[in-house]
């Protein structure tokens, strides 16, 4: 029988290759983020973020089609994956348990790493490029509202118990509520002169879309 002496080299080579690439993309989006940042959407160029990134312009394309594509990773790798990262399984898994823990446990880890400073930093970002380029405002609601909104839409739609009429409107109270809050404490220096403690608006606002859920709690007390 003929044995394949290769098999396991070939396997490290394709597992350090693999690691390799993810290494690269991620020097090229800390490069990218400074640029952004310091120089904005229009003042940021394929060439000024593979200086920053210490690659080739070419190295850039082979891992982004173009800057779009980039800010849109960047967007992604401040959002989506940090989420994932910390839930530590998929969707499914985290949105398991009790309702009304499940919009807690969604509320403060949207609260926890939203004000994370290199995230504001993004957010400010889109807010100031949106009137010159609406096209990355609209690629930040696809991106992180979209997404959000719908996994918990469908969520509602999933436990027809919880008696919510309108899912998709009433995931948008939640989020929406998070993101205006987001926006006013920490952009628009809410925290200074209306402070509000995070955990009085999470509990309001479960209060507030799950009111047979908390009134069941009380009563069980």
């Amino acid at each position: 029988m003929r044995r394949d002496y290769n098999s396991g080299s070939t396997e490290k080579v394709l597992t350090e290759t693999s690691s390799g690439s993810s290494d690269k993309r991620e020097q090229i989006l800390a490069g990218a983020m400074q640029i952004f940042l310091s120089h904005g959407y229009a003042g940021t160029s394929m060439d000024r973020a593979a200086a920053a990134a210490g690659v080739s312009k070419q190295t850039i394309y082979s891992h982004f089609r173009d800057k779009e594509g980039l800010f849109t990773a960047l967007i992604e790798r401040v959002t989506i994956e940090r989420f994932q990262t910390d839930m530590g399984m998929d969707i499914e898994c985290f949105l398991q348990g009790e309702p009304a823990l499940v919009l807690r446990r969604l509320a403060e880890m949207y609260l926890q790493k939203m004000t994370d400073p290199e995230y504001l930093a993004l957010f400010r970002l889109v807010i100031a490029e949106s009137v010159r380029f609406p096209e990355l405002a609209q690629l930040y609601t696809r991106t992180v509202i979209q997404r959000s909104q719908v996994e918990l839409s469908n969520y509602f739609r999933a436990h027809a118990t919880l008696n919510i009429a309108d899912p998709e409107a009433t995931a948008r109270i939640f989020w929406g509520a998070l993101v205006s809050f987001l926006l006013s404490n920490e952009l628009l220096y809410g925290n200074v002169i209306i402070p509000l403690e995070k955990e009085r608006l999470v509990n309001s606002l479960i209060a507030l879309i799950l009111p047979d859920q908390i009134t069941g709690a009380l009563n069980a007390r």
